[in-house]
């Protein structure tokens, strides 16, 4: 639910969820030890089905990093990361043990750790921004998972936390690291589809509707007050978070206030891909409009289709729709399309074989993991920094905000306001809730 004073209510929000925080500390791995043998240490804040099966993992196999500390506020899920680390580096030793690993049901234990450098945020979607800023305040380097936000308000409030704390932080989608997707952007950057036109990006249809659901008893491994955190009030019921004791896709996943739905959940990883191409990651569109089917009633209330039409200052236009996982950039000399898990495909063909000069542009390719680490060492900015997460997910919100009003809507991508519809603006931001006596 939004509302005109939403704004008071998520800063309040924001400074209480701090308050439990450790002050700012330097982290270890960043000042005086910063050997190239120390590793980097790492906790874990969420380690559901993304958390475990992929960023745990990657942590784990990364030679820079050591994760000291997993929490989820699900301890069966707790149980199972603390035991794959515990495997994992017991594997290494001659004993087969290892027991430097801590569990923790509540993030704030984490961050008030002097002993952690940086955090990887892999919760649900409405918990990125509150767990984020509280870490940049504790001193925390921080990668977080896409999308970065709930809201265009809340987004920015990030950023400028990132920027007053000096603090390294990834958004953590691996789009830029694939090396077909960087191609595509390198051609259209160094011109070889002459003058850019037109790019067209689409995302699964993978949300469906869901009808009422009666309340059911709290699993007693979940911590569900501290799970809703700053979202609204509402009844435990399975649909509404994730199965117990398992890692299927979960229900939240399909609640707005949780997360926007495949419009922010797919696109943030293709639509940061136009934006890379289009060189426009720290800007945003001057006109959007679009049309969307949401479920008339239910539980599960993200749209179930969409198309939105963008239009950049640059006079390029942006078509964006449920189709298939793919980004398209459409020049005066033709076109090259990234297709995730298929590659590229090019008209006129030829462009597939071109190779750049010594002085062209080239994107870089570090891995979506080996990028936060290596940017931690050396306090660089990652392939995707706050600003670059928050104007990628803001294109996403964009296009939602346009939907729900149902006409065209001029923006300001520098003030961040909509120029045309005072109601819009309304939908910048979102009424949370100050959870559990922060």
């Amino acid at each position: 639910m939004r509302g005109p004073d939403v704004d008071m209510t998520r800063r309040r929000f924001l400074r209480r969820v701090c308050v439990g925080a450790a002050p700012f500390v330097v982290p270890s791995g960043v000042l005086g030890g910063n050997a190239p043998s120390e590793r980097i240490a790492i906790g874990m804040i969420g380690v559901g089905r993304q958390g475990r099966k992929v960023n745990l993992r990657g942590f784990l196999h990364s030679p820079d990093a050591t994760v000291v500390a997993v929490c989820d506020v699900d301890a069966w899920r707790l149980e199972n990361a603390r035991r794959d680390v515990e495997r994992f580096y017991g594997a290494g030793k001659r004993s087969g043990r290892y027991r430097g690993c801590t569990a923790h049901r509540d993030f704030r234990e984490v961050l008030a750790r002097e002993d952690v450098d940086a955090v990887m945020v892999s919760t649900p979607d409405h918990w990125h921004v509150p767990m984020a800023i509280a870490a940049v305040g504790a001193g925390k380097d921080v990668s977080v998972e896409k999308p970065l936000s709930l809201s265009i308000a809340e987004g920015r409030a990030l950023c400028e936390a990132v920027r007053r704390h000096s603090r390294v932080l990834r958004i953590d989608s691996e789009f830029r690291s694939i090396g077909y997707m960087r191609r595509a952007c390198e051609l259209v950057l160094n011109g070889r589809i002459g003058e850019l036109r037109r790019i067209r990006t689409g995302v699964p249809r993978g949300d469906v509707a869901c009808g009422p659901q009666p309340p059911m008893p709290v699993p007693p491994e979940l911590d569900y007050e501290m799970w809703l955190g700053p979202a609204p009030f509402a009844p435990y019921t399975i649909n509404r978070v994730h199965r117990p004791k398992s890692y299927a896709r979960p229900g939240w996943m399909r609640v707005r206030d949780y997360c926007d739905g495949m419009i922010s959940n797919w696109g943030t990883h293709l639509n940061d891909i136009a934006q890379w191409g289009h060189g426009t990651e720290r800007t945003g569109p001057v006109e959007v409009e679009g049309t969307g089917v949401f479920p008339r009633d239910g539980l599960w209330n993200v749209l179930l289709d969409f198309k939105v039409r963008y239009r950049f200052a640059d006079g390029v236009e942006m078509l964006y729709e449920c189709s298939y996982p793919h980004v398209r950039f459409e020049g005066t000399e033709g076109w090259v399309q990234a297709t995730y898990g298929r590659g590229l495909s090019a008209e006129p063909e030829s462009l597939l074989r071109e190779r750049l000069g010594p002085h062209e542009i080239r994107l870089p390719g570090r891995t979506d993991k080996g990028d936060f680490l290596y940017c931690v060492r050396t306090r660089r900015e990652t392939m995707e920094p706050a600003e670059v997460g928050h104007r990628t997910n803001s294109l996403c919100q964009l296009g939602l905000i346009a939907i729900e009003r149902g006409k065209r809507l001029v923006w300001d991508p520098q003030a961040e306001r909509f120029t045309n519809d005072p109601e819009a603006n309304r939908l910048l931001v979102r009424t949370m809730r100050a959870p559990w006596g922060v």
